[in-house]
């Protein structure tokens, strides 16, 4: 029976074609990037032939993977298609804080970059409305936008919302409640980066990805140990002393 021209044929018996998942921005930077890695690994082969071998290597996947628009750490993850991925983070831990001093410590939202990497930086333009700026992969640029606080119940709750006509849309919830032990706060966040609608949501469909997502999600998580950290700083100046001796 012959294929009709929707249909696709397999270059080989059995073989199927790999699922192109990444949009042309995202392969554009995957291929300069190869090209930069392949280069400056060609230039110093006989100086330290290693690492000018693995740059070569990473340079070689990086340009077929922006050539075949396929990213087999895309696909193991169930990414495969070019659609742009919604970054959707729910988290609950509890952290030896009082719930007042943790509500006072997330509603200061400049205080977010202390232990999510991901963003570059948060100002506060007033007691609502703050700036945020978020690092692009590989820190090839940076993409900003304005937020306003939407919900605020001192002691108890903060959400935040991306204002709109924002490049990215963000939105944000954490919830605060008195350990069930009576020692600590059990802390419920929810945060979401959603593409926009259009050309625009397309184009920045390489900033949100399944490999995003995952970091999104650490930089949550990392709270825990960022908050746990600063509680003893006694600890922190006894191995900042035994590193410099």
């Amino acid at each position: 029976m012959a294929t009709t021209a929707t249909e696709k044929k397999p270059l080989i018996e059995g073989w199927t074609e790999a699922p192109i998942n990444l949009e042309w921005p995202e392969r554009y930077v995957s291929i300069a990037a190869g090209l930069k890695f392949s280069l400056s690994g060609l230039a110093n082969i006989f100086n330290s032939p290693f690492t000018s071998i693995l740059k070569i290597g990473a340079g070689g996947y990086l340009i077929n993977r922006g050539i075949t628009g396929h990213c087999e750490v895309y696909s193991r993850v169930g990414k495969n298609s070019t659609e742009p991925v919604n970054v959707n983070i729910r988290s609950s831990f509890t952290v030896n804080k009082s719930r007042q001093e943790v509500y006072e410590f997330w509603r200061q939202l400049d205080n977010l970059p202390k232990f999510m990497k991901h963003l570059e930086s948060v100002e506060v333009l007033d007691s609502k409305r703050s700036h945020w700026v978020l690092k692009l992969p590989a820190n090839v640029a940076t993409v900003s936008w304005d937020a306003e606080i939407v919900n605020d119940e001192p002691g108890y709750a903060i959400g935040w919302s991306s204002l709109p006509g924002s490049t990215i849309d963000n939105a944000g919830k954490v919830r605060f409640r008195d350990a069930e032990d009576g020692k600590g706060t059990l802390i419920d966040v929810v945060i979401s980066y959603l593409p926009p609608a259009g050309g625009v949501g397309t184009a920045l469909g390489h900033v949100l990805n399944p490999l995003f997502k995952k970091m999104v999600d650490d930089d949550v998580r990392n709270f825990k140990q960022y908050i746990d950290i600063d509680e003893n700083p006694s600890a922190i100046t006894s191995q900042l002393h035994s590193a410099v001796v």
